[in-house]
């Protein structure tokens, strides 16, 4: 097994002490938004033997298993990140496999540059992902039900909001939802500036369930993304509890400190919330009108002590376990790679020691024992 050297990435979004705090470091007054475990070729985990990317690609039946590879391919099928928001991120949404192969082979034979500001889709696989909190870990996930979210709207009593209301109420929910979000979307812009301000002093006044959206126009003054935020459900995660979020889902991360695993992506339609370029569109294509409960995930603990996140894809499959003084070593070996990241305590893999935010990669069958005293999370997939 190899001790994992990870990179953090500064987005401004991130938060300045959460990172810090969890690795027992002294915060730099910079943002530490995220730290990435795995092969992405944007920020591979260095090992001894190299980055691991590379280690990957030198010998994948050996790293990843046989398996594995004849299931994803030759490369590590997920990207493991701890992350930190100490600001709203952009509210967002993930295109499905045959959406991305599409939109990426479209934009390819198009000549968009890989790396230009309008293009949408950086590669041709999905991006499904599951949140995990460390802490108290607020987001926005999936659509209300159009009646709540026009009572939402109607009790602000802002003149420019009562179209939306009426939308909300009188189409069915596909429609409705699809009919606000395109108006919202493709309003004037300095209409919508107009808008998004008295909508905010309303907020402000208002307070209470209200009060997320005054930060958000804090954050982001005068973006119809704060508009679109209310037509989402509200969540508030407790450590423990992790939210998945499937193609088509909008959804956004507003504070907080948590584990993410996602398919090895980087596709993101984004839909406010955000100074970079928003795809209308595209965006409708892809985003599925669909009311539902955001769908609060706890893990499911088997006889041997693993907990459980259970997801619908096999790209990735995330664990935990609490590892108690004195217990018998757990046993992780797999015939898939493994990433396993500590979050608390002091835990023992083989002989490598972790504290909080330490981590080691796993090939495919070689033996993983896990001891001492705190928790780990477990990466890896099903195959």
């Amino acid at each position: 097994m190899d001790r994992l050297d990870n990179t953090v990435r500064p987005y401004a979004w991130g938060s300045t002490t959460a990172i810090p705090r969890l690795l027992g470091l002294e915060p730099t007054g910079e943002p530490q938004a995220e730290m990435w475990m795995g092969a992405h070729p944007g920020a591979p985990s260095r090992t001894e033997r190299g980055p691991l990317n590379e280690v990957v690609a030198e010998d994948p039946g050996k790293e990843l298993g046989r398996a594995a590879v004849a299931r994803f391919g030759p490369r590590l099928p997920f990207l493991l990140k701890i992350l930190a928001a100490g600001a709203p991120l952009s509210l967002q949404v993930h295109p499905d496999l045959e959406q991305a192969r599409e939109g990426y082979e479209d934009e390819e034979r198009r000549g968009v540059p890989i790396d230009a500001p309008h293009r949408n889709y950086k590669d041709a696989n999905h991006k499904p992902e599951l949140i995990c909190a460390l802490t108290e870990f607020d987001g926005l996930c999936g659509f209300r039900a159009p009646e709540d979210a026009a009572g939402l709207l109607a009790a602000l009593d802002v003149d420019s909001l009562k179209p939306y209301v009426d939308l909300l109420r009188a189409h069915p929910e596909e429609a409705a939802l699809r009919e606000v979000l395109t108006a919202v979307l493709s309003a004037d812009p300095d209409d919508m500036a107009r808008t998004v301000t008295e909508t905010t002093a309303a907020c402000a006044r208002l307070g209470g369930e209200y009060a997320p959206y005054a930060d958000l126009a804090h954050h982001y003054p005068g973006d119809p993304g704060v508009i679109a935020a209310m037509l989402l459900n509200y969540v508030q995660l407790q450590p423990g509890e992790a939210l998945f979020l499937g193609a088509g889902i909008p959804h956004a991360y507003l504070n907080g400190l948590g584990v993410e695993i996602m398919a090895n992506s980087d596709n993101v339609l984004r839909c406010g919330l955000t100074p970079k370029h928003v795809d209308v569109p595209e965006l409708l294509r892809v985003v599925r009108f669909e009311a539902g409960d955001p769908g609060v995930l706890r893990p499911e603990a088997s006889p041997d002590g693993e907990e459980v996140y259970a997801t619908p894809i096999d790209e990735f499959r995330l664990s935990r376990y609490v590892v108690a003084e004195g217990a018998d070593p757990h046993d992780l070996t797999r015939e898939t790679p493994q990433i396993l990241l500590c979050t608390s305590g002091s835990v023992r893999a083989d002989s490598i020691d972790l504290t909080p935010g330490g981590s080691v990669f796993v090939p495919a069958g070689e033996k993983a024992e896990v001891s001492g005293s705190g928790t780990i999370f477990r990466a890896t997939v099903v195959a």
